[in-house]
C-alpha cells in the first residue's frame, strides 16, 4: 500500500504534492526526501492530545529533553522531545518514575525518518507505581539498617579470586576484566553468567550469588551490567535481591551503571561503582602505581635514614671539638691545681686554728691554776675539816676535842681542837 492509499483510508484529505500510487513504480520510484515530507505533512494534521504514562527515561541534551513515556497498563511507550523554550513552564523536579499527564503533538523529522511526540505542557499525576513500590522498600530496608556504613564490609586490598555476576558476552564482562588485567595482570576471575533483566534476572542473579559466597576462594563478588532503561534495572532493586546481598559473607559491589536512579542493590552493596570500569579500578591496585609508591617510600626511607646519619655524625663531631673531649688533662690539670691551692688554704687555716686552741688552752690552765685550792695550799696554806668533810670556816664551830682533818699541799693530818679562839689580825 502506498502512502497516498493509507492516508485516503484514514479518511483525510492527501496533500496536493503527496506520493500518489502513479508517482512511484519498480522503474520509476520515488525519493526518500518526497516520501518523508508526504508523512510529515499528513502527521502535521494531527491534533494536540492529551496522554498519561510513567516516565522511564528522561534525559536532557543541550538544554532539551529527550524521554520515554509507558503505558500505566502495558508495555506500550512513545518517544517524547521537550524543547528548551517548553521545559521553563512545566515543573523542574519531573524525572524518571512519575506519573503525568501531557499534551502532545505528532511531529516526524524529515531528515532522519524518525518519529516522536513534541510536548507543550506535563504536570504530575503522582508517582508511578513502580517508583512508589521502590521508595516504600526504601525507606523500610533503611530503617531494617540494610543501608549503613558500618554493617559494610571492606574490601581485600588486593583479591586473589573475583567472582564476577553479568550477562553472558556482554561488554560489562569485557570492561572489568580488561581494566582488571590492565592494573593486575595476575588477577583471577570466576564468571557466573545471568541475565541481567526480564524475568529470568532475580532467580539466576540470586543462584549466582549463593554459589560464589560458598566458594572459599572468591574475596569480592562484582554484580556489573551496562547501564540501561531504569524499567530493565528493575531486577535490581528486587527485594530479595537485595537482602541476599546484605546477607553474604563475602564482600559485594555493584556496578550497575545507571547514574540517573541507581537501584537498591547500589545502596545496600558494601562499594558502588559507577560502571563496570569503574569496579575493576576500584577493587584491584594498579601494580605500576603500587610499584611507584614503594620506591616512593624506599626513597623517603633512605633518606630519612642518611639524614639521620649525618645528623648523628655532626652531633658526635660537635662534642669531639669541645675541649673536654679534644684535650681531657686540661680539666685534670685545671682541677689539680685548685685541689692543691684549697689543700693549702685548708692546711693554714687548721694551723691557725690549733694554735689559737693552744693558746685559749694556756690561759685556761693558767686560770684554773690561779683559782685552784691547790695553789693557795702550795703557798703554805692549810684546810680543816670537820668530820663528814665539812670545811670549818668558824673557830666556834670546834669545841675542845673535836677531831679536825688538816689538808695540806703534801697529804693531810688529823687533829683535835683545843677549844681556844683567836682573832684573826
Amino acid at each position: 500500500m502506498t502512502v497516498f492509499q493509507a492516508t485516503t483510508a484514514a479518511g483525510e484529505t492527501p496533500p496536493a504534492d503527496a506520493v500518489a500510487p502513479r508517482d512511484s513504480t519498480a522503474d520509476a520510484p520515488t525519493s526518500v526526501a518526497r516520501l518523508n515530507a508526504t508523512i510529515r505533512d499528513f502527521v502535521a494534521r494531527w491534533n494536540t492530545v492529551w496522554v498519561e504514562g510513567e516516565i522511564t527515561s528522561w534525559n536532557v541534551r543541550a538544554g532539551n529533553v529527550f524521554a520515554r513515556l509507558k503505558d500505566v497498563q502495558s508495555d506500550a511507550q512513545i518517544s517524547l522531545r521537550i524543547w528548551s523554550s517548553v521545559r521553563g513552564r512545566i515543573p523542574a523536579d519531573l524525572g524518571v518514575g512519575d506519573h503525568v499527564v501531557a499534551a502532545v503533538k505528532a511531529d516526524y523529522f524529515v531528515k532522519s525518518g524518525d518519529f516522536s511526540f513534541a510536548v507543550s505542557t506535563m504536570k504530575h499525576v503522582g508517582l508511578g507505581d513502580q517508583l512508589e513500590r521502590l521508595e516504600k522498600l526504601r525507606i523500610q530496608l533503611r530503617r531494617e539498617g540494610l543501608f549503613d556504613a558500618a554493617r559494610k564490609k571492606r574490601l581485600p586490598f588486593l583479591p586473589h579470586v573475583i567472582g564476577l555476576i553479568t550477562g553472558e558476552r556482554s561488554d560489562a564482562e569485557k570492561d572489568v576484566h580488561r581494566n582488571a588485567e590492565l592494573r593486575w595482570p595476575q588477577v583471577r576471575f570466576r564468571t557466573e553468567y545471568a541475565a541481567v533483566q526480564g524475568d529470568r534476572c532475580v532467580p539466576e542473579t540470586l543462584a549466582a550469588l549463593a554459589r560464589l559466597d560458598a566458594d572459599p576462594e572468591v574475596d569480592v563478588i562484582v554484580i556489573a551490567r551496562g547501564g540501561g532503561d531504569p524499567q530493565t534495572l528493575l531486577g535490581f532493586s528486587d527485594e530479595r535481591l537485595v537482602r541476599a546481598v546484605a546477607a553474604a559473607s563475602t564482600p559485594v559491589v555493584s556496578a550497575i551503571g545507571h547514574e540517573n536512579d541507581h537501584p537498591l542493590l547500589d545502596d545496600v552493596a558494601d562499594l558502588r561503582a559507577s560502571t563496570p570500569t569503574d569496579a575493576a579500578k576500584r577493587i584491584v591496585p594498579d601494580v605500576g602505581e603500587q610499584r611507584a609508591l614503594i620506591g616512593q617510600l624506599r626513597s623517603r626511607a633512605m633518606s630519612r635514614l642518611t639524614q639521620r646519619l649525618s645528623h648523628d655524625i655532626a652531633q658526635l663531631e660537635q662534642l669531639r671539638s669541645r675541649p673536654v673531649l679534644r684535650s681531657p688533662d686540661h680539666i685534670v690539670d685545671a682541677r689539680t691545681q685548685e685541689l692543691w691551692l684549697l689543700q693549702s688554704r685548708g692546711r693554714d687555716t687548721l694551723n691557725r686554728r690549733l694554735d689559737e686552741a693552744h693558746r685559749r688552752t694556756g690561759e685556761l690552765r693558767a686560770s684554773l691554776r690561779a683559782l685552784s685550792p691547790a695553789a693557795t695550799l702550795a703557798r703554805g696554806y692549810a684546810i680543816a675539816h670537820l668530820d663528814g668533810g665539812v670545811i670549818l670556816r668558824d673557830a666556834a664551830d670546834a669545841p675542845a676535842g673535836t677531831a679536825l682533818t688538816i689538808t695540806v699541799d703534801r697529804g693531810s693530818v688529823a687533829a683535835h681542837s683545843d677549844g681556844e679562839v683567836s682573832e684573826a689580825d
